[in-house]
């Protein structure tokens, strides 16, 4: 053979061997193809949190440990965050609202200051991003004039929300959709709220909009991202969603609405019921953080790049810890600042506990700090009957010493307390709209008793009504009744009391509650 012989017959040999190389790496059927493609899947992290409340300087105990703070959850998504470039940081809602003075007092700038130091991606509104209206919900993250703070930049994170929707335009207040490329890879944002929020908002703080039915919102706005070639999508839910921590026993809003959302959508981040969740339902992986920042959670996602789509999915739920990290130095020098604003008066004792005051309900819907706030409601009007409605307070009262910063932190959001003139029928009204078919809010009383049958249909379960001297409640009787402005505008879904007619507005019910302290429990 000659040497030009011998040479053809090795390139030919080496071109036989490239070839059946590429047919079996590239075979779908082929046993080596994960080994092969797993190096250039893209590891996209995704790190979210719900539930916030403006909890810059509150900690909780989880399982033993002390978690959550500003600078513990900053540290530890700043740590996640350096372990994999390819990360977006999302929430899920209620980062504002119900907070504590170190943000509340300062109309909750704070904690989007706190936001943009951590330069959250994405974001979408809860229900409590509503409490001060539809303008100041905007101007916190747009930016505007407020008169108490006067002018805010607003936030650097991009907010969703497609069933928040204008009632001049029709059209959603929000975007209701935020693409994010990473790595090549757009992923599609969708945020929604829960539609309860018509019930916890007040008519006033949300007359300029409407909040429709989440699933079929998120499955038109599916629909956009999927024209656009987007095939990585996520929600971000303020809804509801529980699970055990083996991801056992799935249960929530979000649970039930899972089965009838759009395939292509792969990832749920939850939020406002607090809950622990971590599961997957018709194939969404659906998390949420419990709240506070007391946890975050972690998903984490393999996509493939040449298809565009998550090829592996899977998270944790994160507790913040104090045991495991140092605080972070940024958020500490943040908290340092409106700390310093705050001033002293929040550290004044205003009395003593001589036991722990939970606001936890017994069988009978009856709570003992939810009947003391009531009290010091009825005192401060000067009527025999208040009502007082179980979201009014966020923490339990602990033994000892109780500080202004306590009581703030209890009753955070502002609502004063109005007198009302309601007939019996009216009163009984009220009473009934504790149940719907969907769930049971129910309603602290002082100077009022009643009987009930839970049997009875909803809208006929009161049996008798009797004010404190025994005295049946004759229906068209009239009484005076201490309630917040918030229940008074008909919050909560109690409509019947929008029927009282209002004779009196009176203090703040955090000072009601101050005035009552000290004379019932003084600081000794």
């Amino acid at each position: 053979m000659s040497k030009f012989q011998v040479i053809s017959s090795l390139l030919i040999l080496v071109f036989i061997i490239f070839v059946i190389y590429e047919i079996t790496a590239f075979s779908p059927n082929h046993s080596t193809m994960n080994h092969s493609t797993s190096n250039r899947y893209i590891q996209v992290q995704l790190l979210g949190v719900n539930d916030f409340h403006g909890q810059l300087n509150k900690y909780q105990r989880v399982s033993g440990t002390m978690a959550g703070g500003a600078e513990y959850l900053a540290a530890y998504l700043k740590k996640y965050i350096q372990e994999n470039p390819n990360t977006l940081l999302v929430h899920a809602g209620d980062m504002v609202g119900g907070s504590p003075p170190i943000s509340s007092q300062f109309q909750d700038e704070p904690t989007i200051e706190f936001i943009n130091l951590l330069h959250f991606d994405v974001g979408t509104p809860g229900n409590h991003e509503l409490d001060q209206g539809v303008n100041e919900m905007k101007r916190l993250i747009y930016g505007g004039f407020n008169k108490e703070t006067g002018y805010f930049q607003g936030t650097n994170t991009s907010y969703s929300s497609a069933n928040i929707i204008d009632r001049k335009s029709g059209t959603p207040l929000l975007p209701p959709y935020v693409i994010k490329q990473i790595d090549g890879i757009n992923i599609g944002f969708i945020g929604v709220v829960t539609k309860e929020t018509n019930l916890y908002v007040t008519p006033e703080n949300r007359k300029e909009v409407e909040i429709t039915d989440e699933v079929s919102v998120i499955n038109r706005t599916v629909k956009l991202l999927k024209e656009k070639g987007i095939k990585v999508i996520v929600v971000l839910a303020h809804d509801s969603a529980k699970s055990d921590q083996t991801g056992a026993n799935p249960s929530g809003a979000l649970v039930e609405m899972a089965p009838k959302i759009d395939d292509e959508v792969d990832v749920i981040f939850a939020g406002h019921s607090h809950e622990y969740a971590n599961t997957v339902v018709a194939g969404k992986l659906i998390v949420q953080a419990y709240s506070n920042g007391k946890a975050f959670s972690q998903v984490n996602l393999e996509i493939d790049p040449r298809t565009k789509n998550i090829v592996k999915k899977q998270a944790k739920i994160i507790v913040t810890s104090h045991n495991h990290i140092k605080p972070d130095k940024e958020t500490v020098a943040l908290l340092n600042k409106y700390r310093k604003r705050l001033g002293s008066y929040f550290n004044q004792i205003v009395g003593e506990m001589p036991e722990e005051i939970t606001r936890n309900q017994d069988a009978n819907g009856e709570s003992p700090l939810a009947k003391m706030i009531a009290e010091s409601e009825r005192e401060a009007m000067g009527v025999d009957i208040a009502f007082v409605h179980q979201g009014e307070m966020r923490k339990n009262f602990k033994k000892g010493d109780i500080t202004v910063e306590d009581l703030y932190t209890d009753l955070p959001f502002g609502h004063s307390v109005s007198k009302l003139i309601l007939t019996g029928d009216q009163i009984k009204l009220a009473l009934e709209q504790q149940w719907t078919k969907d769930y049971e809010n129910r309603l602290q009383t002082v100077g009022l008793t009643y009987s009930w049958d839970s049997n009875a249909p909803i809208g006929s379960r009161i049996v008798a009504m009797k004010d404190r001297k025994g005295q049946e409640i004759q229906p068209n009787n009239e009484y005076e009744v201490a309630v917040s402005n918030y229940l008074a505008s008909g919050g909560d879904n109690f409509t019947a009391l929008q029927q009282g007619r209002l004779v009196e507005s009176g203090p703040q019910v955090v000072t009601a509650l101050i005035h009552y302290i000290q004379q019932k429990h003084p600081h000794e």
